[in-house]
């Protein structure tokens, strides 16, 4: 059934007291994994950055009433636990009733804006971590660049830890996005090589007060297995595999997951666009695929 649009507005405007009503009767989950033992979180806060490109759309995640129904579907499927966004995203997935007994992450840091000469000065624009706390959320959810260029990586870097710690001393989950960058043209980009992320594993696993609560969030680098378990080896942290643009082979993407989720410390999953927005437009069979991998 399509997003009732007009019944969300209505009820922003007439009761937005309804949104914190939502988050205090939620079903909470038991557990952050599911009954696989694995952790499956389907990411939705690429549009708070202003990132609305899917595959070959440019602009396929402006639609929001499209993006919800897109959500509501991949929640529904066994096995997916788990959801990563900024408040407008979580808050109508609220309202929609679609977060009952789920992981809800909230994302923390947005004001990166790609293409800005600001982006590496990754300020918290979204959530706090009392904020995720108040909502009764289980985690948040930071991107962390380094540019060793850039000294605003400094501030970057200590925003994360502080915010590390401040979701430890509430017992909520950390997840902490690392990479090395460079700017090259003009443009921030991520050095993806084996060697630059194993560095950003060891960054990001000591941050904050505590590693108790962290969990990263990592890619899978180019090396294929091998590569994996050198950047998988350099720290005892759960790992979660993120998805990334929507792939243009699905099936290789399926496979490099399969064979990484075998390694002791890959713990799940946290996939976007390339399940939201996949070519054949089947967000179910997407979704179920990558379910079937756990």
């Amino acid at each position: 059934m399509p997003v009732d649009v007009a019944g969300l507005v209505r009820t922003k405007v007439t009761n937005p007291q309804a949104v914190a009503d939502a988050a205090a009767s939620r079903q909470r989950p038991v557990s952050l994994v599911g009954s696989t033992g694995r952790l499956m979180v389907i990411a939705a806060d690429h549009t708070a950055r202003g990132i609305l490109a899917a595959g070959a759309d440019p602009v396929a995640m402006a639609d929001r009433a499209q993006l919800l129904d897109r959500l509501c579907v991949a929640l529904s499927r066994p096995e997916v636990n788990g959801v990563l966004g900024t408040a407008d995203v979580l808050e109508d997935l609220l309202l929609l009733g679609a977060l009952e007994g789920k992981v809800v992450i909230g994302s923390m840091n947005r004001g990166g804006l790609p293409g800005t000469g600001f982006e590496i000065d990754d300020r918290f624009t979204g959530y706090p971590a009392a904020g995720v706390a108040a909502s009764g959320f289980q985690g948040g959810k930071m991107l962390l660049r380094i540019d060793p260029e850039d000294p605003s990586s400094g501030s970057a870097l200590e925003a994360c830890a502080t915010a590390v710690s401040d979701l430890a001393s509430h017992g909520l989950m950390a997840m902490v996005e690392p990479f090395f960058c460079r700017r090259l043209d003009g443009m921030l980009r991520t050095d993806l090589s084996t060697d630059a992320v194993i560095r950003s594993v060891t960054v990001a696993a000591g941050l904050g007060a505590t590693s108790a609560h962290t969990w990263l969030k990592l890619p899978v680098v180019d090396d294929g297995l091998e590569g994996m378990e050198r950047v998988l080896s350099a720290s005892t942290l759960p790992a979660l595999l993120l998805g990334g643009e929507v792939p243009e082979d699905p099936e290789a993407a399926f496979a490099a997951w399969e064979r990484v989720l075998r390694l002791p410390t890959a713990a799940g999953l946290v996939i976007g666009r390339a399940l939201l927005y996949p070519a054949d437009g089947d967000v179910e069979g997407a979704v179920d695929r990558a379910v079937s991998l756990l």
